[in-house]
């Protein structure tokens, strides 16, 4: 059972030589491949990548020429990938890409019904205030619980991943993707991830109260489309 781990990266040169370190044990066991997505970055990602991946087996890159949103990244690596299981997880350095190993260990006879993804603990007080009222939000609105859903690693099946019709290709893929396994019955595991700061860098989105309140009504609007299929 192969495993694909897709990490979208856009304008990360200053952390990639760290995040390389820290998949440098993933990509070196046997059956797992790591693939940074250069999603449309404008910084030096390409050269940093052609010079670093060669030292790193297992790791591989893709390139999205122009940056179509966060979600559009992760899918281009999801449709690179060789994995019979695949998942994502972020290039900040806030949570670990080894983690991904503690949520492989959920995928036992019946892998295409599992749906895995981390709950992240050390948190600022406000962000979790904030991802509380989100999860309060989306659980009502969705009528399934829908907790901590922007939190990283996020692993399923090939087949599962199969069945998506017309993801999102911004934030809200976290949502679409936690969304059908909650609908298509599979088994949810969560499990504790530590979350801390950013190697180098800031937040592409949580920057200020301005930026959340454009997330907030981003995600309501999908949301609210959500429900609305599944009304029909």
């Amino acid at each position: 059972m192969k495993f694909s781990l897709v990490i979208p990266c856009y304008n990360e040169a200053a952390n990639l030589p760290l995040l390389l370190e820290r998949c440098k044990a993933l990509g070196a066991r046997d059956g797992i491949e790591v693939i940074l997505v250069d999603n449309g970055s404008t910084d030096n990602s390409p050269a940093v990548l052609a010079s670093l991946l060669p030292n790193y087996p297992g790791c591989r890159s893709v390139r999205v020429e122009v940056n179509q949103g966060y979600g559009y990244g992760i899918l281009a690596g999801l449709r690179a990938a060789r994995g019979d299981i695949l998942g994502w997880s972020h290039a900040d350095m806030q949570t670990d890409p080894q983690d991904a190993l503690a949520a492989l260990a959920y995928f036992g006879a019946d892998p295409d019904r599992v749906f895995v993804k981390g709950r992240r603990y050390g948190r600022p007080a406000m962000d979790v205030l904030f991802t509380v009222g989100m999860s309060f939000f989306e659980t009502v609105l969705l009528t399934r619980p829908m907790w901590d859903i922007n939190a990283q690693p996020t692993l399923f099946s090939r087949r599962f991943f199969e069945t998506w019709a017309s993801p999102p290709h911004d934030f809200a893929l976290d949502l679409y993707a936690y969304y059908q396994a909650r609908v298509q019955g599979l088994a949810v595991h969560r499990f504790p991830v530590r979350f801390g700061l950013r190697a180098h860098g800031v937040s592409h989105w949580n920057v200020n109260w301005a930026a959340k309140k454009k997330f907030i009504r981003r995600t309501v609007d999908f949301s609210i489309d959500l429900k609305r299929n599944l009304s029909k």
